[in-house]
């Protein structure tokens, strides 16, 4: 029955969040009921092609889903889950990360002013979900019809279903704990490394010292680092809160995000030609060419490496965000249901 579960799993997808569960096991009760009385008839198991000319005959997974939503004008039923879909995906999970992570910056540094930059930013916002709402609900006008006539809904294939999706695994008892012994070795690490610069600089710590500027920032790493240690204590203590992991994720990626920013900021040259280095040289060696032209190389390594890793962070706090924000829709369905049930 693979293929059958494969066929309920991609009519899920389609149909309305707080249904998904009822419309199912309707449309599987009466699935079984076809192939057992096809079964009785042949007297045999069917073999898989037999099953996938039963779901064929079904129709595709977006129509049989189109079937249980409300009729709609412009856009189909057949048509307007994949709409909703494209539609949310551009709008929420492209559009709103660019102007909020790479937009909002540009015009920030082009203004130099919040507030110039927040309105400026929001009203090309608004623009560019204007224009791109209308090309897509235009393009999708133009698939309804004309699919109709093209037949492009009833050439599917059952067998070319994806495979059923593994249940979610929960994070387990030995992560968290390896976790939480990597963060406290490397808060160690962090209180050590004041008094033992070899710690980071290795032998170049005979040549190099960090930059004053590590001065501001080395008890805010120090308090997140810590925050970071008491986040795994609080998920093995409550394994129960299954939204504290997801949640405090998000946020631990945030406050990393803003502090490094302020270091891109703190570390790199300012408009009048003002350089603040993330590493300087000994007083040892304060004239030697040689060491200038290290020093300046690893500076440049340094802004490099924070500028990839504000882009890595950028990028995990839009995976996380989407995470976090299905977790709470699927709890919302469940309390729905569970609410629903009651007042039956």
């Amino acid at each position: 029955m693979d293929l059958l579960n494969r066929y309920l799993q991609a009519v899920r997808f389609w149909l309305p969040k707080g249904q998904q569960e009822d419309l199912i096991a309707e449309l599987s009760e009466d699935l079984h009921s076809q192939i057992e009385e096809k079964e009785m008839e042949l007297g045999r198991p069917l073999e898989e092609a037999e099953i996938s000319a039963i779901l064929k005959r079904c129709g595709s997974p977006i129509v049989v889903a189109s079937r249980f939503r409300p009729q709609r004008h412009l856009i189909g039923p057949a048509l307007f889950p994949i709409y909703a879909f494209v539609l949310k995906m551009v709008l929420l999970w492209i559009q709103v990360p660019v102007f909020v992570f790479i937009v909002g910056p540009v015009n920030l540094a082009n203004a130099g002013d919040w507030g110039v930059a927040i309105s400026r930013t929001l009203g090309q916002l608004w623009t560019g979900a204007f224009v791109a709402a209308g090309v897509i609900t235009l393009v999708f006008a133009v698939i309804e019809g004309t699919q109709s006539h093209l037949g492009l809904l009833d050439k599917w294939d059952p067998r070319s279903l994806p495979p059923v999706q593994k249940p979610e695994r929960k994070t387990s008892f030995v992560q968290t704990v390896c976790e939480l012994a990597f963060n406290v070795f490397g808060f160690i690490w962090l209180l050590l490394l004041p008094g033992h610069p070899a710690l980071v600089l290795g032998p170049a710590a005979a040549i190099l010292k960090a930059a004053p500027m590590w001065q501001m920032f080395y008890v805010p790493i120090v308090l997140l680092a810590f925050a970071i240690i008491l986040r795994s204590v609080v998920i093995l203590a409550r394994p129960s809160w299954t939204w504290f992991p997801l949640s405090t994720q998000l946020l631990q990626t945030v406050l990393s995000l803003i502090m490094v920013n302020f270091m891109i900021r703190a570390g790199s040259p300012a408009p009048g030609g003002a350089w603040h280095p993330f590493v300087v040289l000994q007083d040892s060696v304060q004239n030697s060419a040689h060491y200038i032209g290290i020093a300046a190389i690893v500076n440049a390594s340094i802004l490099i490496s924070l500028a990839a890793t504000w882009i890595g962070l950028c990028i995990g706090a839009v995976v996380q965000t989407w995470k976090l924000m299905r977790y709470l829709r699927k709890q919302i369905s469940v309390a729905g249901q569970t609410a629903s049930l009651h007042l039956g």
